[in-house]
């Protein structure tokens, strides 16, 4: 459809959300990335589709509605930011120290720390389709990946949104300055800034495909179900780490994420592992039975999210929040 013609269905509120209905998913994304949070970034894009039906007179047609719905959603996004302190959001490896394997998460949770989300594959398919301007120097996988999603909120609002414009979506610098209401230097000077830090942060090791891969997702599997530790850590990399979010605790290193592992583990307790996929890697929805209160099913209790690297895993996150689970399309229950 010409912009002209979007332009003149933008009258008609049935036609318009019609229309804006073909980037939810990718504007979802895109708020997700700034924002770090799955739930919050289905939140602004009500807002932004709400911002533009109002502004509809004002869409001229010099751009693609897709575009012009990417302006306003970026602009939703630095509004929110700019409204909460606390809107950088956070994996546990970033907020401190790794813990020692006698320092077990006991007691109240923090709950002033705000956490990055998962972000369920789910969501992710019509995205697939829109293929980013010729300046993208991200693919979509890598660029929803944890590791990628959490240096970015380390860095100050205006620079993850130019770098999100310009590396990610392939925006021109022109497009930017203008979106931004900046000057084309200052943005080339913010993505110079923004890039340099995340290149000096791990984004992660991408995935493939293979037999190896393959075999070792199963392995995990069949260890995490039967509680078998030696089998887990053999499984991870020397220097892999594990984090509970929303639990500040993380853990570095074979033999202490064992340690951790036998808490974790320990008698009275069965797993269940179903697999899924989240923010373009491995994800497995956890479901645990405890012998002291003996319901007759497993019950979600966690998404867990690998990072895999080559034939080991380089970083397990376990999101304790059984809702991440039903995002992922998957039970609250399975059977004993």
């Amino acid at each position: 459809m010409s912009a002209v013609g979007d332009r003149i269905e933008l009258s008609s509120q049935e036609a318009f959300q019609e229309l804006v209905e073909r980037f939810r998913y990718q504007l979802q994304v895109h708020c997700y990335r700034m924002l770090g949070s799955y739930h919050e970034a289905e939140d602004l894009v009500q807002e932004t589709f709400l911002r533009a039906w109002r502004a509809r007179d004002q869409f001229e047609g010099r751009s693609s509605l897709r575009n012009w719905l990417y302006r306003i959603a970026t602009n939703v996004c630095l509004n929110a930011i700019a409204s909460n302190s606390k809107s950088r959001r956070l994996l546990p490896i970033a907020y401190g120290a790794p813990k020692r394997p006698d320092e077990l998460p006991l007691g109240q949770r923090p709950t002033e720390i705000v956490w990055l989300e998962p972000y369920p594959d789910a969501a992710l398919p019509d995205v697939a389709d829109e293929a980013p301007g010729p300046e993208a120097r991200y693919e979509l996988l890598e660029s929803v990946q944890l590791a990628f999603v959490a240096a970015i909120q380390q860095l100050p609002p205006r620079q993850r949104a130019v770098l999100l414009l310009r590396d990610v979506l392939g925006w021109s610098a022109s497009e930017t300055a203008e979106l931004l209401e900046s000057t084309v230097v200052s943005v080339n000077s913010a993505l110079q800034r923004a890039r340099a830090s995340i290149d000096a942060r791990t984004i992660g090791v991408a995935e493939s495909d293979d037999a190896i891969q393959r075999e070792l997702i199963d392995r995990y599997v069949t260890a995490w179900e039967a509680s078998d530790i030696d089998g887990l850590v053999s499984l991870l990399r020397e220097d892999a780490v594990l984090s509970m979010p929303p639990w500040e605790h993380w853990y570095r290193g074979r033999h202490v994420i064992g340690t951790f592992l036998e808490w974790g583990m320990r008698a009275g307790r069965r797993f269940r592992l179903l697999p899924t996929r989240a923010n373009g890697q491995v994800a497995f929805g956890q479901y645990i039975w405890h012998a002291e209160q003996p319901e007759e099913s497993f019950q979600a209790h966690a998404l867990i999210v690998l990072t895999l690297d080559r034939d080991a895993i380089s970083q397990v996150h376990v999101f304790l929040d059984k809702q991440l689970v039903t995002d992922c399309g998957l039970p609250l229950t399975i059977p004993a």
